[in-house]
Parts: structure tokens; sequence; C-alpha cells
């Protein structure tokens, strides 16, 4: 059965890694495919908002280094809470920290330095410019940690003028077929292309209900298109959610939309 038709329960029983069948378990367990995107300047306000945006998501992202700390202790108390608040809620930690190093240094920037990311992100993502070494490095960090951990791939980006899909995207593809344990699946505008056997969770940045760009090459797309028309599996949302007047209300709004376009899509191909 193709990923495109298949359950996302079905697909928890039969992924490649340990922890996409453990995302795609949640997904159903919660009924949601939304990703909330917590690109805020305040720790405290992030935590707030995942505290009462837990049960509509599946994943939370990321971006670590956006965030005024003022020492190693702030940061672990920062990540501590983060972890604390995805185990009350049932929901994947995702840093968006788009990996773009040799193999090397990306062991040293995964691993170490002062964020520590493989110690409490689940997933992570990367460039696939420096080629299947960023790979190599990033896996072997995971590795050395004590729960599973898995990378997403960028294919495509929703900003406009972006340099992924067509052949760089087809490349990207390539590189993750050899890395099917760790490599989750990717960030790009639908679905990658699945062979028998393969299992791809593709995650697409871009969406709101209401509006089509943001006027810095940002384009957004519905979750109708995203998921039901484009076989995108997991819907991240931002500013459209931690925007809104009423953040929970819309969140719910959002779980709903992407939701029911999974479900039409499941059923369509049955």
């Amino acid at each position: 059965m193709s990923p495109l038709t298949a359950t996302y329960l079905q697909r928890s029983s039969t992924h490649p890694t340990a922890l996409g069948r453990t995302l795609l378990s949640l997904m159903s367990r919660k009924r949601t495919n939304l990703c909330i995107s917590l690109d805020l300047p305040s720790p405290s306000e992030i935590l707030r908002l995942l505290d009462i945006l837990g049960p509509s998501i599946c994943v939370a992202k990321t971006h670590i280094d956006i965030l005024p700390f003022s020492g190693a202790g702030d940061i672990a108390a920062f990540t501590g809470a983060l972890a604390a608040l995805a185990a009350k809620h049932d929901f994947l930690i995702f840093e968006d920290r788009k990996f773009a190093d040799i193999g090397s240094t990306v062991k040293a920037q995964y691993g170490g330095g002062v964020y520590r990311i493989a110690q409490w992100a689940h997933i992570t993502n990367a460039h696939t410019v420096p080629g299947p070494g960023i790979i190599d490095g990033l896996k072997e960090v995971a590795a050395t940690v004590a729960h599973p951990r898995a990378l997403l791939l960028l294919a495509e980006m929703s900003s406009k003028g972006s340099l992924g899909g067509g052949e760089y995207a087809a490349k990207t593809l390539e590189m993750a077929r050899g890395e099917k344990e760790f490599v989750m699946g990717f960030i790009a505008q639908g679905a990658m292309e699945n062979r028998e056997g393969e299992d791809w969770i593709v995650m697409t940045p871009g969406v709101d209900l209401g509006r089509k760009g943001d006027g810095l090459g940002q384009q957004y797309n519905t979750p109708e298109r995203i998921v039901g028309e484009k076989g995108s599996d997991i819907i991240i949302v931002g500013r459209g959610i931690i925007g809104a007047a009423d953040p929970v209300t819309t969140a719910e709004e959002y779980r709903k939309a992407g939701w029911e376009a999974y479900e039409k899509r499941v059923a369509g191909g049955n």
C-alpha cells in the first residue's frame, strides 16, 4: 500500500525509522498532523504557548539559536522544560537547525556546543549541499543518544526563489535512500517519490488558512492543498497560530483542517 493511501496507524508499524513509527503512532492517537512553529524571541512565551497548544499538535518546531540566554544553565532549564511539556502533551520536538556543513563540523554542532541539540531534540534537519557526509556526521552523534533520533532533509522550501526542488530534490532523495533508518523524511512542498517499500514522512512549512504571503518571500498554501492534493503528512504553521488573538481555538482550526484533508486523501485511495 502506498504511503499516500495508507493510514498513519498502518504506517506506524512499518516505517523504517524508530522515531518515524513513534511519530505516526502519536499522530493517529491524537488525530493531528499539525506542527507548531515557535519562532519567538522569548523562552517563557514559547513554554507558555506549548502548554496550551500541546494537545493540538504532533510536533513543536524550535529555533533555539534565536533565543536570548544568559548562560548554559538557562539553556538547560529551557530544554528541560521543553522535554517535560513534550512528555506531558505527547508531542515530539523538532529543532529546525538546518545543518549545512561537512560531517566533522556538524558532529560538533549537533552533539556539543552550548545547545547540545541531540540531547533534547527528537528531530533535526539538514541541507544536502555538503553531500552525504553531513548525514554520516549527524548519524554518528544520534547513535550515542539513549533515545531514537531522526533527520529530515531539506528538499524544497516555501520561500519565493528557493533553489530547492528539481535536480536538487532528486539528489537529496538519493542520499536519503542510503540512510533509511536515520533519515525519516523531508521538508518539502508535497510527497516525495516512494519506491516499493519506502515511506518518507514529509513536513511542509508555509501553511496558512488565510494569507498568501508575508512580503518577505514566504508563500502560503492551505492544509487541503498541501495534505490532500500534494500528499504531505504534516503541516507546519507558525504566525497563523501564534499571532492569532485566540491561539488555542486557531490551532484547533488548523488541526481539524489538516486532519480532514488527510482523511479525504486516505479515503480517496481505498
